[in-house]
């Protein structure tokens, strides 16, 4: 699921701005405006490439677009470099033919999206969003209000009106959780508008920070600061305040879980004040991007490059250089070496990041490391993507997400216990030939890595292994799709070893499983002068929102330089 906040945004920035204020600092870096570019190249291979750029990235998933996205905006000649043959990371997508029927287009990961839509107002809170508005790549999306909910206590249609009466929760638990659910989201009012205060665009870690930040305190005026405290908390601490009927918890322990893998005992409370504001506020919709995650990708990979950036696939980077205490550019697997002039940004896990050998530890005082390595690492998933023969008229009657639990008192975080299901084709028919469609089951985030660490890809007992646990998922779908099987054109089974293989991923893992309350997410900048990080083991955490707001905060810490690009881009934003 893709919307995630890991910490305060505006009381990490408030904090900072007012310390920053207190000094007598003094600057005028020259002008720097937004600038207009010519195209560069097509996505390429790494053969020919120019031996120095401002700012080098290391991965193409969403945190490593944005971050090339807002520093060609910024005018620094950028490169990434991803490993892989397709730019997105977890978002790229990928294509299957089916002899006699043609392409079936699947997403490999997000898949649930809200805020994207242009015809729809943004909000600065969403960074991904803030990110496509600032490139001028606004994306064709479908606006869609109900999802569907296979529970023990019955099949029900989600909307807005879930808490209120008519809605799911007055259906399952009577008109007391209904006043439950009123408090709880009372309670979040000042908090929620505490989190949208401050666009993540203006956020910047450096003493530029008076400028793009400062325009925006008088924002906080209205809001408690002790309340805003409870923004770092546990989920969990308001919701025992409020609510008792087990249902509402449970389902907020699903929703908490879909989004950061955890519970709401572990889900910051900033993360929810974000997500409850996008689902359950009158007319909430939900945006279905036409062409899939990868429509968002190539967004992304076409902003960096109108602006001058350039994106080299098939480029393996296997060294970060590291002179003098500094990041000073990379060396990639077929020997070429790239200068940044300004930074490097890694868009990789922490764990690739510390213990792969792409970077020389010693460089970092040991604590860090030793912290760094110590993070605790999320489990992994269960993939089936299916292209299935399904007329136009039957695909009307489906909806385009369902969230299926088992076993409530199994807690949403056993595994074989909790799916979702995308059928994007309900809504977008460019996926699948005519009379044909397209779905993604999963389970998430709840996928053991340990039983695959030791099995040869290319074994009859992987083949057997995934055959195996595929099988949950298979029964899951039928609930939905009962003939799913017989309609099958096309399958694949993605497992924890398909993580790791194809996105780069560290166990096969969903992310880091930092628990609210007991540990906080790191920022951009590293001990290493210009070794900068992006992706979801940095704040603000895990999710395609996160991310987003990941890489403009990396490339907000380039340089005090892009101050000025900054103050202009957040003028434009406003009109």
């Amino acid at each position: 699921m893709p919307t995630s906040i890991k910490l305060d945004f505006p009381l990490v920035l408030f904090s900072l701005t007012c310390i920053i204020l207190q000094y007598t600092l003094s600057f005028s870096p020259s002008p720097h405006p937004l600038p207009t570019r010519q195209r560069s190249n097509p996505l390429r291979a790494s053969s020919r490439l120019p031996n120095e750029y401002d700012v080098v990235i290391i991965g193409s998933g969403i945190g490593g677009l944005c971050a090339a996205a807002m520093c060609s905006l910024y005018g620094y000649s950028t490169a990434v470099f991803e490993s892989h043959y397709a730019a997105g990371g977890a978002a790229h997508g990928f294509t299957v033919r089916a002899k006699d029927v043609g392409d079936f287009r699947f997403d490999t990961g997000p898949s649930f999206f809200s805020g994207l839509n242009p015809r729809m107002d943004a909000k600065a809170s969403n960074p991904l969003r803030t990110v496509l508005d600032a490139l001028g790549e606004p994306l064709e999306c479908v606006d869609y209000e109900t999802f569907g909910l296979i529970f023990p206590e019955g099949e029900f249609v989600h909307t807005a009106q879930f808490g209120r009466r008519g809605g799911v929760l007055q259906t399952v638990s009577g008109d007391s959780a209904l006043e439950q659910w009123a408090d709880l989201m009372k309670r979040m009012e000042p908090l929620e508008a505490a989190v949208a205060a401050m666009p993540t665009a203006a956020l910047r870690f450096d003493v530029g920070a008076a400028l793009t930040v400062g325009q925006f305190l008088p924002n906080f005026a209205k809001t408690n600061p002790i309340e805003n405290l409870k923004l770092t908390a546990p989920f969990a601490n308001i919701v025992d305040s409020a609510v008792t009927d087990t249902f509402t918890k449970n389902w907020i322990d699903l929703l908490c879980f879909c989004l950061s893998g955890l519970p709401a005992s572990g889900t910051i409370t900033a993360e929810m004040g974000l997500m409850l504001a996008e689902f359950y506020a009158p007319g909430a919709t939900m945006d279905c991007p036409r062409g899939g995650a990868k429509a968002i990708v190539d967004a992304l990979v076409r902003g960096v490059q109108k602006n001058g950036g350039n994106i080299f696939l098939n480029s393996h980077v296997d060294k970060i250089v590291v002179e003098d205490g500094r990041a000073t550019g990379i060396h990639l697997k077929g020997g070429e070496e790239v200068h940044a002039k300004k930074a490097v940004i890694s868009n990789l896990s922490v764990w690739d990041l510390f213990n792969t050998g792409i970077v020389d530890c010693t460089a970092f005082p040991h604590d860090f490391v030793r912290e760094r390595k110590a993070i605790p690492v999320g489990k992994s998933f269960m993939h089936l993507h299916v292209g299935f023969q399904m007329t136009r008229h039957e695909l009307d009657r489906l909806q385009a997400h369902y969230i299926y639990i088992d076993d409530w008192s199994r807690g949403v975080e056993a595994e074989d216990n909790a799916v979702l299901l995308s059928i994007p084709s309900v809504h977008d028919d460019s996926l699948a030939p005519t009379d044909h469609a397209v779905l993604h089951i999963y389970t998430p985030a709840t996928e053991d890595y340990d039983r695959w660490k030791n099995i040869d890809r290319k074994s009859q007992e992987y083949q057997n292994l995934k055959e195996e646990r595929s099988q949950y998922l298979w029964r899951v779908l039928e609930k939905v799709i009962p003939d799913i099987r017989a309609r099958a054109r096309v399958v694949r089974v993605g497992t924890p070893l398909t993580h790791q293989r194809f996105l780069n991923r560290h166990r096969g893992s969903y992310g880091p499983a930092i628990i609210a309350g007991e540990g906080s997410f790191p920022f951009p900048k590293t001990p290493v002068n210009g070794l900068l990080v992006c992706g979801d083991s940095c704040f603000p955490g895990i999710g395609v929102p996160a991310v987003a707001g990941s890489g403009i905060l990396a490339a907000n810490s380039v340089s005090l330089d892009s101050v000025w690009a900054q103050l202009t881009l957040l003028e434009k934003l406003k009109r």
